[in-house]
């Protein structure tokens, strides 16, 4: 009897050292497995990313100021080209007729004018001899007033006369002004980078509607016409820095400077559907001789930067509303004096553990990279984080739990 006791006795304790071991196992199996890191801090640069085209700092549109056939082009697409190197020639037969006649017109009025002159100086001759003879009695009032009108008339045809010169003048210098606009020659330096017309061809006149001929770049000052979201345009500013990756360009990335900031929104997406955007122009440091006109291109332009910031990865700060912060055997009301909402209701926490449980800290943010933020408020160098995983982060972690800390490679963040 007293050996069945001992027997009965041992086989309790195993089955009730079993019944502990998996008890034990279950609540490790319960809690939830993370990875943490230090925090520290490092250098952030926040920036903006916007789209756009590869054109030239400098270019310039050539276009007919009058409207004629082109009769001679005489540079090709890719050309290189010096300031003043003769272009294009356009049919000059009207616009030389039009000179001719102008010059015609102004030798006609002259001849005019110096016949009307001729008149004027006799009329003022019979003038003055009546007006000699009024004063001695000698003349009838009648002749005297007919000569003074008679010069009279003939002054105010000389003034007349003279001035259809001038407006003759006028049309002269204007037919030869258009004649020279029949040739056009270039006004810059630079590559023919756009040929739009052919020889043969009729040039519309600027005056009625655009109508480019060619386009003159300079092609070693290159920049990319990039558009930035209304969001984001007030954090960029002129002279700060960016980098510029182009579509054509692989593996390549450029560097620039922000020149131009547009004062306002592109004028495609005003009234309509489309998102605000403002165009900036960010000057290219050294472009490489491939680059060319028209080429895709998007930009990172570093808006802020923190040398020394103490930061977390970006996927350690959640979102969590008062009642999901709320710990066991604590009220909501203790979690309020805890936490401040936003606006919204919602309170930015990164987990911090303690003794082995996620605690959520409140923070407050700064700027941010691509991989982490910066923390304002809320942490200290040196906390541990939790990091991952994601869906542990934005869902599955609870402000109190127990965890279970599994970091394959260990280090700061």
């Amino acid at each position: 009897m007293k050996k069945r006791a001992l027997w009965i006795g041992g086989l309790a304790i195993v089955v009730a050292g079993v019944i502990g071991i998996t008890a034990m196992r279950g609540n490790k199996e319960d809690t939830l497995n993370v990875e943490t890191a230090k925090v520290d801090r490092r250098q952030i640069i926040q920036k903006v990313s916007a789209t756009g085209k590869i054109q030239p700092r400098t270019q310039v549109k050539i276009s007919a100021d009058v409207s004629a056939k082109i009769t001679k082009l005489a540079v090709t697409e890719g050309q290189w080209i010096e300031e003043g190197t003769f272009l294009v020639e356009l049919d000059r037969e009207r616009y030389l007729a039009a000179v001719e006649s102008a010059e015609a017109s102004v030798r006609s009025t002259r001849a005019n004018v110096n016949l009307i002159r001729q008149n004027m100086i006799r009329t003022e001759k019979e003038y003055t001899r009546a007006k000699g003879l009024m004063e001695l009695n000698l003349e009838s009032d009648a002749n005297y007033e007919a000569a003074e009108a008679a010069y009279q008339v003939e002054v105010a045809r000389y003034e007349s006369a003279q001035n259809q010169v001038e407006q003759v003048l006028a049309q002269l210098k204007q037919a030869n002004d258009d004649l020279s606009k029949t040739t056009v020659y270039a006004p810059m330096a630079g590559t023919v980078s756009d040929l739009n017309k052919e020889q043969g061809e009729i040039a519309i006149g600027s005056q009625f509607q655009e109508d480019v001929i060619m386009i003159i770049s300079d092609l070693s000052e290159m920049e990319a016409q990039v558009n930035v979201d209304e969001n984001d345009i007030v954090s960029v500013g002129i002279g700060q820095s960016a980098e510029i990756e182009v579509d054509a360009l692989i593996d390549q990335v450029l560097t620039g400077v922000v020149l131009e900031i547009a004062s306002s929104a592109n004028p495609s997406a005003q009234g309509g559907g489309q998102k605000t955007e403002f165009e900036i122009k960010i000057g290219i440091t050294s472009p490489p001789s491939s680059l060319r006109p028209g080429m895709t291109a998007s930009a990172d332009v570093a808006t802020k930067t923190n040398d020394n910031a103490l930061s977390v990865p970006i996927q350690s700060v959640a979102i969590r509303t008062i009642d999901q912060l709320v710990m066991s055997e604590e009220s909501r009301e203790d979690a309020e004096a805890r936490y401040e909402v936003d606006k919204d209701g919602f309170v930015e926490v990164v987990f911090c553990i303690e003794n082995g449980v996620a605690v959520a800290h409140q923070v407050e943010t700064g700027i941010q990279s691509d991989e982490y933020i910066e923390i304002l408020s809320g942490l200290e160098e040196g906390d541990e984080i939790v990091t991952g995983s994601y869906r542990a982060i934005s869902r599955d972690l609870e402000n109190g739990a127990v965890v279970t800390v599994n970091n394959s490679d260990t280090e700061d963040v």
